[in-house]
């Protein structure tokens, strides 16, 4: 299966942006895997199933960024647990004889390896998440935080009503959440009264917020275009830990490799070629 011509693809909308090619692309050549091509491929969640039904016996696994993440879970044959329990996957790799496709979230790897290795979070009985937002992204930080033996996380939102994904997804991981609303919330508390906290939200939502977000003793923020964001800045001029979403880029591109091509992920390769897309703004330590 890493002989020969194959091909692998990272699916979105807008997709032109993605860092995944550079990922991948020095990964299979660090595996001296010569005839393998990684492309961009613009579709979004309504055009997913078709194109994904359609590819042939050459295509070694697909990447599937925004807004697919969903409809990606939806068209496989099998999902792994965690992508059952994020419901959504970033994921997919043929399954053998063509039967179908394996869904996987390695962003639950990227979550652990960000905050592991960037963010020096050790994992400990008793420590307490928060995490903005609620979306996909949301879904998939939880489950990390569930594998760093977080089980009391806070979930700050705008409308609570729209945090019932996030909720159902910590309920599966094992997670007890409780739902704040954003408004609502003394921002500088919070983050002052836990162990870790995620901010999934764009910038603009927490540049008021940032020299109070900046007390959490570690923080993942998974907006990294454009760098640095306020709240990073916030957090660099305290001198607090910090993971960032190029670390979470990088460490769910580990796993994703290894399943595509069933060889160990030439991590060092991969760190060095990310770090030289983006110029080098961030240490990526693996």
């Amino acid at each position: 299966m890493t002989l020969g011509r194959r091909r692998a693809a990272v699916l979105g909308s807008p997709v032109a942006h993605s860092l995944s090619p550079v990922l991948h692309s020095a990964a299979y050549a660090a595996l001296g895997l010569a005839g393998w091509t990684y492309d961009r491929v613009e579709c979004d969640e309504a055009a997913l199933p078709a194109l994904v039904a359609g590819l042939g016996r050459e295509w070694a696994g697909l990447s599937v960024t925004m807004p697919g993440k969903r409809a990606a879970l939806a068209v496989a044959a099998e999902a792994t647990e965690r992508a059952a329990a994020v419901g959504a996957a970033n994921t997919l790799v043929p399954l053998p004889d063509g039967a179908g496709w394996r869904a996987d979230c390695t962003d639950v790897d990227g979550v652990v390896g960000a905050l592991r290795v960037a963010g020096g979070f050790a994992e400990r009985p008793g420590a307490r998440g928060a995490v903005l937002g609620a979306g996909g992204t949301a879904s998939a930080a939880l489950a990390g935080l569930a594998d760093l033996g977080v089980r009391d996380v806070r979930v700050v939102v705008r409308d609570p009503a729209r945090a019932a994904e996030a909720v159902q997804c910590a309920r599966r991981v094992g997670v007890d959440v409780t739902v704040l609303r954003w408004a609502d919330t003394d921002l500088g508390e919070l983050a002052s009264s836990v162990d870790v906290l995620v901010s999934t939200v764009p910038a603009a939502a927490t540049e008021r917020h940032a020299e109070e977000l900046a007390l959490a003793p570690c923080l993942l923020d998974v907006i990294y275009h454009p760098w640095p964001t306020p709240v990073a800045n916030a957090v660099l001029r305290r001198g607090g830990r910090l993971a960032t979403g190029l670390d979470m880029l990088l460490h769910q591109a580990f796993g994703q490799v290894e399943q595509f091509t069933g060889r160990p992920a030439p991590r060092s390769a991969m760190r060095d070629a990310l770090r030289a897309a983006t110029g080098g703004e961030l240490e990526l330590p693996i």
